[in-house]
């Protein structure tokens, strides 16, 4: 895991430890908490953007000379 992610985890734990009043023996809610609030804000950021559709291509008309019809008897 990347530091800076590990660092914002953990200091978001933290804050929600603190904010349960220090309770002992939840630390792995607190970080489970806090990593599943710190991917949610860094995933979109993350994502490619999706490209729009490319248009579909026509055939390309033929070269050779067509007849025509009307003049052939």
């Amino acid at each position: 895991m990347d530091q800076n992610l590990e660092n914002r985890i953990r200091e978001r734990a933290y804050e929600i430890w603190t904010a349960d009043g220090r309770m002992d023996g939840q630390a792995d809610y607190h970080w489970l908490a806090a990593e599943r609030e710190i991917l949610a804000m860094v995933a979109p950021l993350a994502t490619p953007k999706k490209r729009a559709p490319t248009p579909k291509k026509k055939p390309a008309r033929s070269k050779t000379a067509k007849p025509n019809l009307a003049l052939v008897s």
